[in-house]
């Protein structure tokens, strides 16, 4: 498999706040998705080692969707987790500094779409969710 892609994001958040916002499904619904054509309709999170997380990816229009399933395999609550999602693997982190929050995921591409479109597809998602956070 290629190398990771990592993408990033600095929010104006302290890391408490971009956590729970990161973590609660009562939030992801609210900006997991990369444009405004789609929507998370439905969201579950068990931040356990073994948990499951699962998101419901849907297009507004009702043309797509899918569920995105992960099970957590590493977790530090408040700090940073990893979970696999089929055969791949991510790691999320998250380092606080003079209120601000930086995010940091990286994961392992698939091979059915070119890398750079993973990357920018998952940078719209981390930039929506940023977006989210500091208009609350």
């Amino acid at each position: 498999m290629s190398n990771k892609i990592t993408v990033s994001a600095t929010i104006n958040a302290d890391k408490d706040t971009v956590w729970n916002c990161y973590t609660n499904p009562e939030h992801i619904i609210c900006w997991n998705f990369a444009d405004s054509s789609w929507h998370c309709p439905k969201a579950e999170n068990d931040l356990t080692v073994g948990g499951k997380y699962l998101a419901r990816m849907e297009a507004k229009d009702g043309s797509f969707g899918f569920d995105f399933e992960a099970m957590y395999t590493k977790m530090d609550i408040g700090h940073s987790y990893s979970y696999t999602f089929g055969d791949r693997f991510c790691d999320v982190r998250f380092q606080e500094s003079d209120r601000q929050t930086e995010v940091v995921v990286s994961f392992d591409p698939e091979t059915e779409h070119p890398e750079e479109m993973q990357q920018a597809g998952w940078q719209a998602i981390l930039n929506n969710f940023k977006s989210y956070v500091e208009a609350l």
